[in-house]
């Protein structure tokens, strides 16, 4: 389906210089442009996937190109336009969709070999929430295989590279889905979050990422690696943005039995909510254990930051040292990663990378069927148990990631503990607990590698995260940096 210049671009010549390429807009700035018909549906495609073609060949961030279909939807988004039918802040904008996340007609691989040729016959509920809402879908993006890691380099379709540093990786496992949002190859895209995997390329790619609350968004129609842990959230270039697409996504779906029944307010108001009043605890342990230097030097000045921007800060801890995070995480993550490739292992497991089949092994080896269902009841209870945390603080501080991206070279996911390593220590207790958390970028490291600030809220407190993030974003400058590609 990767669409050929000569049928998207005509005789158009030379891709389009930073300052006046479409693409370079944010989502909210494109929207608002498409609504009074200043711009067309049409013009955003054909930049993006202008700029796919001249530079996807270097980060591999799609496997799948949809250039035919999505210009074919662009046309007709346009003349819903023209007869004055606009849909919503989507209207016309192109995104793209991890390929994890099942689209009708077109293949959705999760980065295998197994799955290679895997064509769904239906749309997961999120897409089928994005068409609806009149989004532009571009292609499916590149992952770490199944979602199992953090890198994106362990993929049947090669390694994902990182758009600020073509040698590093781009954080996984929804590395092609932050490394096509970086380098404006879409105006967001929706990537998957387990125990870091919208948060961790985020943060390594200079993006927004966010994970809402635990069944906020439907799973339905998404490869599972984890049902209890699996989060679907967005990628995007602004906090603004990711309101947009998260407002698109979220809501009930009364077919996914981990989806909860509850109104979803209009996240675009978020931007405009004062944060004077709201009290931020900083989770210094072990959070800002172990940081490499250049990180915790960038999140004390973002501190310093939120300290103006907020009523008070003080230094808390989560209630959970007498239930460890890890092991709930491991065996959790382990039995249902293990329960749904089980068939596949036995049948072909030569389809499976080395790595990848080792991982699902082994971390579901050690679990005994008492210990889940044991985890599983602990999980719960933490999940009700961490609402009083936020009795004391409105919010919760840590850094993103403590660790910089690796290079690609460094074969990390061969070498790395897989059981809880440090590279996930900050946000995989967030997927255990269920609660709304983002990445925004924070400031970059002396060789240009970005950094990321991570903000978690109470249960369905996305509003008041996304009002944090925006008034930090506006605050700084770092959200207005872009790749040099």
């Amino acid at each position: 389906m990767t669409t050929r210049r000569s049928f998207i671009l005509g005789a158009s010549g030379a891709v389009l210089s930073a300052k006046n390429d479409p693409a370079s807009l944010a989502l909210a700035a494109a929207s608002e442009r498409v609504r009074k018909k200043v711009i067309s549906p049409v013009e955003l495609t054909k930049a993006c996937l202008q700029r796919i073609e001249q530079l996807n060949p270097r980060l591999n961030a799609y496997i799948t190109v949809t250039g035919e279909a999505a210009l074919a939807h662009a046309r007709d988004l346009e003349a819903e336009i023209q007869r004055g039918r606009w849909r919503g802040p989507l209207h016309g904008i192109p995104i793209a969709l991890k390929d994890n996340i099942d689209t009708a007609g077109i293949r959705t691989t999760a980065a295998s070999e197994l799955f290679k040729d895997r064509v769904p016959f239906e749309d997961a509920e999120v897409v089928r929430r994005l068409n609806a809402a009149g989004a532009i879908i571009l292609g499916k993006t590149n992952l770490h295989e199944f979602a199992y890691g953090g890198t994106s380099s362990v993929s049947y379709f090669g390694a994902v590279h990182n758009p600020w540093a073509l040698d590093r990786i781009p954080g996984g496992s929804s590395g092609g889905s932050a490394a096509a949002t970086a380098a404006h190859l879409c105006f967001g895209a929706l990537g998957t979050d387990t125990a870091s995997s919208v948060r961790g390329p985020a943060c390594y790619c200079g993006v927004v990422g966010f994970k809402p609350t635990y069944g906020r968004v439907s799973n339905r129609g998404v490869v599972p690696l984890s049902w209890t842990l699996d989060h679907v959230g967005p990628l995007c270039r602004t906090v603004e943005d990711t309101a947009l697409m998260l407002g698109a996504i979220a809501g009930y779906d009364q077919i996914d039995p981990a989806s909860v029944d509850m109104p979803v307010p209009d996240y675009s108001r978020a931007v405009r909510m004062q944060v004077s009043k709201l009290r931020l605890g900083i989770l210094r342990r072990p959070f800002f254990d172990n940081l490499a230097p250049e990180i915790g030097k960038a999140v004390e000045a973002a501190i310093a930051v939120l300290r103006r921007l907020a009523s008070s800060t003080q230094d808390i801890e989560l209630p959970t040292t007498a239930i460890p995070l890890d092991r709930i995480f491991n065996d959790v993550r382990g039995m249902e990663a293990y329960t749904y490739h089980s068939q596949w292992l036995a049948e072909s497991p030569e389809k499976y990378f080395a790595i990848t089949r080792q991982r699902i092994l082994q971390n579901s080896a050690d679990v005994k069927a008492s210990a889940y269902v044991q985890s599983r009841h602990e999980l719960e209870l933490l999940r009700r148990e961490i609402r009083k945390t936020f009795t004391a603080a409105d919010l919760l501080i840590t850094p993103t990631m403590p660790l910089l991206p690796a290079k690609i070279s460094d074969n990390v996911d061969a070498t790395r503990d897989s059981k809880y390593p440090l590279g996930i220590r900050n946000t995989a207790p967030f997927d255990v607990l269920g609660v709304p958390t983002i990445s925004i970028p924070c400031g970059f490291t002396t060789s240009g590698l970005p950094i990321g600030l991570q903000i978690a809220g109470a249960p369905f407190s996305e509003s008041t995260v996304l009002a944090l993030a925006h008034a930090y974003e506006q605050a700084t400058e770092w959200h207005s940096r872009s790749p040099a590609l």
